[in-house]
């Protein structure tokens, strides 16, 4: 898409008070070009005002994982995305894209369009080594084994970002959802290296060193104080940008301006949390691994604010709860969670290298301490390193004295959020699980990372994931994919006419957006029920209205899927269904089999002339899966097609075996 074009696609879904606020930030950008609005020079720090520590002792971690990854960063060797023991060298060119071999200009950051390819190369790759999740892991290294050649690698690795990074020059001094994700490492850094009275700040030299870190530190919070992300932007960035600027005038309130910057983000926190989230506990971005990003932001937030005594309020810590109870809700009994929406494997901070650790599982083990929820702990298993280096030999003996649920009863509705669950025996062996998605599209008028999946819905059986939403895969290039992932095509639902249900208007932006509706949901009884509908396709010159009706026989694991197309006209219909990886699929007639490795799943449907089974394939796009950010792999996928004319109802028949 052009510049022009999307620039276009991106005013439609303006409103008036946006776009005079985005004049003045145009303004504002120019007037920087000539010094205007900058930091001349940072005033001096009131090193006597530090914030208290807030990291445990963290017995019992694994220091053999930790000390390797440290050791690979040593070396040069980092995991960026798909691109794994990359070697950049140490310290790395920090204005070198490592996917493309891109350099960065180095002007005013401001002044570089980070969307355009040509100019940045791939500028998720060339973010990523400095939001200094590394600075973190070798400060944990040097805490847990004492080597001090972890510490001075830390050291080497900030004045190398402080030579080539220079304020405010460069793609690092663009986005303010960047820096304030560098913030927190820098903190959580700062503390385990010694915090102020780090030994690497002994000495004439490290004087200037630790001057010269706080003077980034000022001009960070100065930046992101002056660009906030607003109006339609205003989703996971701002609250980022809130707890990048409210963890740094925590933990170094050492100017004058570091109140004012304390209070504002807090107060932006507090709104943000309840504003973002729904009442029942969904983030509004309709993307599950965005619900993890805002809920780590929570809770690191609230931990490092009640160390310092600024915890959050009741309204907000209840809002964190509900989140986990509907994370909890969609995990199978395998840890599966469905990957609805957009994902970009970002974590806050890296505190945990365990080779199976998961997100879900770490933050509902931490929730666990928090609420004292046994379902919680029952979920997550485990206490991770991440948890035990935030609430130290405490949080391991409150975790082993806080009795775990036997049995899991899910949250099976969040009307608000648009999720509603069928299944049986959940928790257990043979448990059935599905989550059904019924949805708006996204978050405010662009839904930037909303995929056009309504009425799509997930199966797994026995923790075996069966039908899958494929993932993300994609950002900012590759527009093929990146639009193919979010498609209606890439969803297990009903795809009318080649369409979307809604309109794409860019990388980050819908135009037109299907709205769904709940008819009905009966999760209880030997036959559970959900019924809903979706508008997506009413815009189609012979207007289109999809209901879909699912019911799920309990004692026979048996799905019965009616959907319904209300029309007049004539038009090209195809029921897509995604098996995940594990499944080996095969089609007979009007039918087919997946067999997984605990269950078997056979679907039967009359319509059109079978399943089309696509794996791999390009022509036409289909079967394909992203477990992570630009990384994919063979999927099958299932395609019922046929043309229709006038009201049609097709009915697809799901029968699970358990093994």
């Amino acid at each position: 898409m052009s510049t022009l074009a999307w620039k276009l696609n991106r005013l439609k879904l303006m409103g008036a008070p946006e776009i005079v606020w985005r004049v003045r930030q145009l303004a504002q950008k120019k007037a920087s070009k000539l010094g205007v609005g900058l930091v001349a020079k940072p005033p001096a720090p009131n090193l006597s005002a530090m914030g208290a520590n807030f990291i445990g002792d963290a017995a019992g971690i694994d220091v053999a994982a930790l000390r390797q990854a440290a050791d690979n960063v040593l070396a040069g060797r980092w995991n960026v995305f798909a691109m794994r023991g990359l070697n950049l060298g140490f310290p790395p060119q920090w204005n070198r894209d490592p996917k493309t071999g891109t350099n960065a200009p180095m002007k005013l950051g401001k002044a570089i369009d980070y969307r355009r390819e040509s100019v940045v190369g791939d500028i998720k790759y060339l973010w990523e080594p400095s939001r200094h999740l590394e600075l973190v892991t070798l400060a944990l290294a040097w805490r847990a084994s004492g080597e001090q050649r972890y510490a001075a690698g830390a050291r080497l690795l900030l004045e190398s970002w402080f030579d080539q990074c220079p304020y405010p020059n460069g793609v690092h001094w663009t986005s303010s959802l960047e820096l304030a994700v560098r913030l927190l490492n820098w903190a959580f850094a700062w503390q385990l290296l010694g915090g102020a009275e780090s030994a690497l700040f002994k000495g004439e030299a490290g004087e200037r060193f630790q001057r010269r870190w706080l003077d980034n530190i000022y001009q960070h919070c100065h930046f992101i104080r002056g660009y906030f992300s607003r109006h339609s932007s205003a989703n996971n960035h701002l609250f980022g940008e809130y707890m990048g600027l409210f963890v740094a005038s925590v933990q170094w309130p050492c100017w004058p301006e570091s109140a004012r910057w304390q209070a504002l983000a807090r107060r932006g926190l507090e709104v943000e949390a309840l504003k973002q989230n729904t009442e029942d506990g969904v983030n509004k971005e309709q993307a599950i691994y965005y619900q993890h990003e805002v809920m780590d932001m929570m809770l690191l937030c609230h931990h490092i604010g009640k160390a310092n005594g600024a915890g959050f309020s009741a309204a907000y810590l209840e809002r964190l709860e509900r989140l986990a109870e509907f994370v909890a809700a969609l995990m199978d009994a395998g840890g599966n969670v469905p990957m609805t929406g957009d994902a970009d494997d970002a974590q806050m901070v890296r505190l945990a290298y365990e080779p199976d650790w998961s997100p879900y599982r770490s933050l509902l083990a931490s929730c666990a301490l928090l609420f004292e929820r046994g379902e919680f702990k029952r979920k997550a298993a485990r206490l991770d390193d991440k948890n035990r280096w935030l609430f130290g030999a405490d949080g391991a003996t409150r975790w082993d004295a806080l009795a775990a649920a036997t049995t899991e009863q899910p949250v099976m509705a969040f009307p608000q959020g648009g999720y509603y669950l069928m299944g049986s025996q959940f928790g257990t062996e043979r448990e059935v699980r599905i989550v059904v998605d019924c949805a708006p599209l996204g978050y405010l008028s662009i839904a930037a990372h909303g995929h056009a999946d309504a009425l799509s819905f997930t199966l797994s059986a026995a923790g075996e994931e069966l039908l899958t939403d494929p993932g993300t895969y994609a950002y900012h290039t590759q527009k093929a994919w990146r639009d193919y992932f979010r498609s209606t095509a890439a969803h297990n639902t009903v795809q009318v006419d080649g369409q979307d249900q809604s309109e794409i208007g860019g990388n980050f932006m819908w135009l037109r957006k299907a709205n769904a509706k709940l008819l009905a949901h009966v999760p209880q009884g030997t036959v559970q029920v959900f019924e809903g509908e979706q508008d997506g396709y009413r815009r189609l010159a012979d207007p289109v209205l999809h209901r879909r009706k699912i019911d799920f026989d309990a004692t026979s694991n048996v799905l019965v899927v009616l959907d319904t197309l209300e029309c007049r006209g004539t038009h090209d219909v195809a029921l897509h269904w995604h098996f995940a990886e594990t499944c080996r699929v095969e089609g007979r007639a009007q039918a087919l089999f997946a067999l997984g490795r605990r269950s078997r799943l056979d679907m039967q449907c009359s319509f059109g002339d079978g399943p089309e089974l696509l794996r791999s394939s390009e022509a036409p796009l289909g079967g394909w899966i992203s477990r992570r950010f630009d990384e994919k792999e063979g999927i099958t996928t299932a395609v019922w097609r046929g043309r229709i004319s006038g009201s049609t109802q097709i009915e697809t028949r799901i029968a699970l075996a358990l093994v």
